[in-house]
């Protein structure tokens, strides 16, 4: 391996990282950091004088480009988008970071989508890697200014429709969690409508390949009356374990040894106040 090809594997995870968080897709990401690594190879070494900053910076300029075009494709996609899962652990067992698991968990990568392309690098560049406006100015070709703009605007879109509340612990999470797959398992209405926020959301992303709404549901009453509908379609053969995604906790779903949905939610500590069920088989793959 030369120097030049080491220096690009010493940043490859962080680059992963960034390019996760703008698009939401792990298949997406890893092309961006290939097509940044084709560049990488074709550039001057002498000519870059600060190797991490043009990296992240090409990576960075390549996702907006794709996130562009994926906002364009997911006009056409068959009812909600989802988020595809990074790790798919099935073994239970501690939560990571709890830090790192809410910066990538499916609720946050979806809330994301709230942002134009742009706007949403800004934010990322700033609040999860910490880069200051000089760097971020110079990555996205905008004065500073602009910059603080967009990040500043990206803070307020995620608070309006925050999915997420600071705080909640891992295991109030994960008790609730248990609770909402054994009440939907079984149709217990009563109880599911005990467990949601009265104005809890429902997104399901089947993509056209599983059967899925399609389109949000909103209510408690409502959700508890499509999984008492629901439960009844189930096969007795099906089974759910808690496992992680993206190092939080989640619902899988097996049938025949095939995971067949991942179910993720949102609490305010109390209640639930968002359930995400991702079905779409090719974002379903184990690690």
């Amino acid at each position: 391996m030369t120097p030049h090809d080491h220096t690009f594997e010493t940043h490859r995870p962080r680059l992963l990282a960034l390019a996760y968080r703008m698009l939401g897709s792990r298949a997406d990401a890893e092309d961006t950091v290939q097509d940044a690594w084709l560049r990488w190879r074709q550039a001057d070494p002498a000519a870059v004088r600060d190797p991490a900053g043009w990296l992240v910076a090409t990576v960075t300029r390549l996702g907006i480009d794709r996130l562009r075009l994926a906002r364009t494709a997911r006009t056409d996609y068959v009812g909600p988008w989802l988020p595809e899962p990074l790790t798919i652990d099935d073994s239970p067992g501690p939560a990571g970071r709890a830090e790192l698991a809410e910066q990538i968990s499916l609720a946050f990568l979806a809330l994301l989508e709230r942002l134009g392309p742009e706007e949403r690098a800004a934010f990322l560049l700033r609040e999860v890697f910490d880069y200051d406006y000089a760097h971020i100015a110079a990555m996205l070709g905008h004065g500073e200014a602009n910059c603080r703009q967009m990040v500043h605007r990206a803070r307020e879109r995620l608070q309006a429709g925050r999915a997420r509340f600071p705080g909640v612990a891992p295991e109030r999470h994960r008790e609730l969690l248990a609770r909402f797959l054994e009440a939907s398992a079984s149709g217990d209405r009563e109880a599911i409508v005990g467990l949601l926020h009265a104005d809890a959301r429902l997104l399901s992303d089947g993509g056209g390949k599983a059967v899925a709404a399609l389109r949000p549901l909103e209510g408690a009453e409502r959700i508890a009356r499509l999984y008492w509908a629901v439960a009844r379609r189930v096969p007795a053969e099906a089974q759910w374990r808690i496992g992680r995604v993206n190092g939080e906790a989640a619902g899988l779903r097996f049938l025949h040894g095939q995971l067949q949905m991942i179910t993720t939610i949102v609490s305010d500590g109390d209640r639930i106040v968002e359930v995400l069920n991702q079905m779409n088989p090719d974002k379903l793959r184990l690690h």
